[in-house]
């Protein structure tokens, strides 16, 4: 299509200011598309060169300044109109070390100063970006760095955490306590001389952490860090650009960018790959939003009305399917797995995107990294203009290649719905959940053993794989697992609570998909019953780490589970047909019990038969186990991954709260 195919008549364009109604879809699909590699900033032998995508706008200029904050512009460079709705401006000297910002002016009002929308480097809270060397930011190494090789997302064990809630504890015995280099210290310990911080990673054996937003977010004043503020990150401000917060110095610059860098590497040496939360589906702003102060109205949603839509519950949802904001997420997200070797991305409501621009973003991440790892929330906080069908809904994950998602299908069954804090589920002994845990344990796929019309949550097999799906009981949203049996298991004891947690990722573990655990659940970590702690002070969000000693029998089974999961590929298939083939459920009649074998040598394990039972009730249960040579690795509440004990078959008892795991070779 020619360039005039793609030019907006310029009435047309004033039309659509942020201080008039928004345009239809219709008159947004006909912008034009600027398509080159140079947006905002580019440095080379032959100078600065500046390039803006504003193509409603009258005027433009950028603004340079000497320092990060505070002082007036040293330098304003009037930009000129260019090609496919840019704005351009160019000096011959190499600017490094400057700051700068764009205004434009649009129907005859000039819009506040931004950053721009592809910012890579800031300073303090972002509002001016920074030109900086690149190159120069590079750790020792870097050049050699890479993550760990994952040839299927069912191999993964993903650990999620929180820059501050993982070692801003005094019990961490780390000194950059709730900053990016908290992760690259080495032989940190708890003041009970337990491992913390990255050692303890590597002692849990998870394969990738997940790490809560890292991109620059708007809600912590970066000049105020001795007061501690604290927050998620799902606000955000500069997408591409590290958050300052996590740096050791946030006025300059290349430090965010360097630590975050060494972080990254320090992970990839402990074998540990880099998962990156991403919110591409909202800002942290609306008419003040980077996306607004640019190209006012393009980058959103709207209700007939002109008001922002909301399918993010944050007061407003990006449109992923016009053609420049699908763009930039897929430039985003290979921007990180270039400069930054991130390792995959998890998309926050991810349901709010579009399929075609998910598509795009695992095809193009995948040339980057053929193993890398993307998943997301397969659903939306509120409704969207976006047709049902158009969405990377969970329902429709088997239209998204290389893409997975939640599954909300295990987690409410195993411990209860997740908004009901009294409610049980089958690790806690509410009957009823039987054939969901079973949709969990086949990975949402089809099974002639498995009636989805009993589904709780889910009336069909949804997914085409278990690569498409990503098991977990608890994650930062919503009450801990600790908080949430605390509340449903009223009169209970620790020990009693700790028993259903074990059961409870006993049966995430070893169901098909990929296992996803929330930071902490292992020494078991609460939050003092806050279930949205987005913004709770440290004393609720951060982990004491003096409770891996006193929980030392949970983490072991933790890391007990983890060890059997990643040495046996019977619980990593990656069809549904090997699922349908290899696992065989039996008919059992009791409440609260799930009993099922993985035959064959599933997916070339050397185990030719694995035999689980388990029993979420109060009261024991007999299972009829076949006659043979049996390894007992799970049993009564324990766990050995290489086994603790034989048994020859016949009449078992599965005690309550607990899963029989048996294994056998012939």
């Amino acid at each position: 299509m020619k360039l005039k195919d793609y030019l907006v008549p310029a009435a047309l364009l004033l039309s659509a200011s942020a201080f008039g109604s928004p345009m239809t879809d219709e008159q947004y699909a006909n912008f034009p598309v600027y398509t080159g590699d140079d947006l905002e900033l580019k440095v080379d032998s032959k100078g600065t060169h500046f390039t803006l995508w504003s193509p409603q706008a009258d005027a433009a200029s950028v603004q340079i300044y000497d320092t990060d904050r505070n002082t007036a512009p040293v330098q304003t460079l009037e930009m000129k109109k260019s090609d496919n709705g840019t704005w351009r401006a160019s000096v011959p000297e190499q600017l490094y070390g400057k700051f700068y910002t764009f205004t434009v002016t649009v129907g005859g009002k000039q819009l506040d100063p931004t950053p721009g929308i592809w910012a890579k480097a800031t300073g303090t809270n972002g509002h001016r970006a920074a030109i900086i060397d690149f190159s120069k930011t590079n750790p020792e190494g870097w050049d050699k760095d890479k993550g760990p090789s994952t040839k299927n997302i069912t191999d993964a064990v993903i650990y999620e955490m929180h820059h501050r809630d993982f070692s801003v504890h005094p019990s961490s015995g780390i000194v950059h306590k709730g900053k990016f280099l908290a992760l690259t210290e080495p032989e940190t310990r708890s003041s009970k001389g337990d491992a913390t911080g990255i050692d303890h990673l590597k002692e849990l054996g998870v394969t990738h952490v997940h790490i809560l937003p890292s991109y620059d977010y708007n809600s912590v004043d970066e000049s105020q860090l001795p007061s501690n503020q604290y927050n998620w990150g799902y606000d955000p401000y500069n997408y591409n650009t590290p958050e300052g917060s996590y740096s050791t110095d946030p006025a300059r610059p290349e430090t965010r960018v360097t630590e975050m860098k060494e972080m990254v590497k320090a992970l990839h040496d402990a074998g540990i790959g880099v998962i990156m939360d991403v919110v591409y589906n909202h800002t942290a702003d609306n008419d003040k939003s980077n996306f607004s102060l640019t190209a006012p109205g393009y980058f959103y949603r709207h209700r007939p009305d002109g008001s922002y839509s909301d399918a993010s519950g944050c007061g407003n949802e990006t449109a992923s399917e016009r053609q420049m904001m699908s763009d930039f997420i897929v430039n985003s997200v290979k921007y990180w797995a270039q400069e930054y070797h991130i390792d995959g991305f998890r998309f926050d409501l991810m349901a709010i995107h579009d399929i075609d621009t998910m598509n795009r973003v695992a095809e193009e991440l995948r040339k980057i990294n053929p193993g890398i790892i993307i998943y997301g929330e397969g659903w939306t906080a509120g409704d969207s203009p976006l047709p049902v069908e158009r969405r990377a809904l969970k329902e429709n994950v088997d239209k998204m290649k290389g893409v997975a998602v939640f599954s909300d299908d295990i987690r409410d069954a195993v411990k209860g719905h997740y908004s009901n804090a009294a409610d049980r589920g089958f690790a806690t002994g509410k009957p009823g959940n039987e054939e969901t845990v079973k949709i969990g344990i086949v990975a949402s796929t089809a099974h002639p053993q498995v009636d989805y019309s009993k589904g709780n949550n889910s009336k069909f097999p949804y997914a085409g794989a278990p690569t498409e799906i990503i098991n977990y009981v608890s994650c930062h949203d919503d009450l801990t697992l600790t908080d949430k049996l605390a509340k449903s298991m009223p009169g209970s004891t620790e020990a009693e609570r700790q028993r259903a947690a074990r059961l409870a990722q006993t049966i995430v573990f070893t169901s098909q998909g990929t296992p996803f655990m929330f930071a902490g659940e292992e020494v078991f970590r609460d939050k003092k019953g806050v279930h949205n702690s987005y913004k709770s002070p440290d004393s609720i969000n951060a982990i004491d780490w003096a409770l891996k000693n006193k929980n030392r029998e949970q983490f072991d089974y933790y890391r007990e589970l983890i060890s059997l999961r990643k040495a046996h590929p019977a619980f990593r298939m990656t069809t549904a047909e090997d699922i349908a083939r290899n696992i065989v459920f039996d008919k059992v009649n009791v409440p609260n019990v799930v009993s099922y074998s993985i035959k064959k040598n599933a997916n070339g394990d050397e185990w030719k038969e694995i035999k689980i039972v388990f029993n979420g009730s109060d009261k024991p249960y007999e299972a009829k186990i076949p006659k043979g040579e049996w390894t007992v690795i799970a049993e009564d509440g324990q766990l050995n991954a290489a086994g603790m004990g034989t048994a020859k078959g016949g009449r078992m008892t599965v005690a309550s709260v607990s899963a029989l795991i048996l294994a056998r070779t012939k």
